[in-house]
């Protein structure tokens, strides 16, 4: 297992190092990112809703055979995600300028990439051919999903270098991930079922009830037959990753 180590982490870093893929948007002027924004918005509920149902979901349900156990800990997560959102509108104060959404989306996105890193160190104790094509899969879907969560963050309020910051920090929980599963080995791999549940409903709650909104709010009739082709784009590219990436299972 000691050979593990060494790509389980090269891995793992690199997927945490797709956080910095929205980088490119920071050579845009502030006018011309503000109208990018909403269409960014867009793809993000696409690619959020996109990742629940064409990959967590199935990952769920292949992992528990159907146990309906996990489809209430996804809507106890949807819910916990609710509670969660009001009481940061609760307490949040009037001169910050952050939106509730952009925590909620550090918070999903942290439990996702704690998943992976489980996923990832689990796959290089198999083989290095199961390992390199669970990363692959991972990192394809990753690239869609980071530029996703760096739109959001910009969107609810954070500096474009705070959001490159925080959402590099969120990517780091893989890390701890990978690290935590390579040390227990597969005594770790049941808690990756338990995760996964918690992330999808924290993703179906920040997709459809944090950032809908925002797009609504946004919405005109001018540009509302543009905002669900962008949002379809999402879905699609997440099944296009899903059916065509890999995505390979560790059991």
């Amino acid at each position: 297992m000691i050979y593990s180590w060494i790509p389980a982490l090269m891995s793992t870093i690199v997927v945490s190092l797709l956080s910095f893929t929205g980088v490119f948007m920071l050579s845009l002027k502030a006018a011309s990112l503000r109208k990018l924004l909403t269409y960014l918005i867009c793809f993000a509920v696409g690619a959020l809703l996109g990742n629940v149902f064409f990959h967590l979901i199935p990952e769920i349900f292949e992992h528990t055979h159907g146990d309906l156990t996990n489809a209430w800990l996804c809507i106890l997560s949807f819910l916990a995600f609710f509670v969660i959102d009001q009481l940061l509108h609760v307490h949040q104060k009037t001169d910050t300028p952050i939106e509730s959404y952009g925590y909620l989306s550090l918070y999903t996105d942290a439990v996702h990439n704690f998943t992976d890193g489980i996923l990832i160190g689990a796959a290089w104790m198999v083989s290095p051919e199961m390992g390199f094509a669970t990363t692959l899969a991972i990192v394809l879907h990753e690239i869609p999903q980071e530029i996703s969560d760096f739109a959001v963050l910009i969107k609810a309020g954070f500096s474009r270098n705070n959001a490159l910051l925080f959402n590099f920090i969120a990517a780091c929980s893989a890390i701890l991930g990978t690290v935590l599963t390579l040390l227990m080995g597969h005594h770790i791999r049941p808690l990756s079922t338990c995760i996964l549940p918690v992330a999808a409903g924290g993703f179906i709650y920040l997709a459809a009830a944090s950032l809908l909104p925002e797009v609504l709010r946004e919405s005109t009739k001018k540009n509302l037959l543009l905002f669900l082709p962008v949002i379809l784009a999402g879905i699609a590219l997440m099944y296009i990753f899903t059916i065509y990436g890999g995505h390979t299972h560790t059991h």
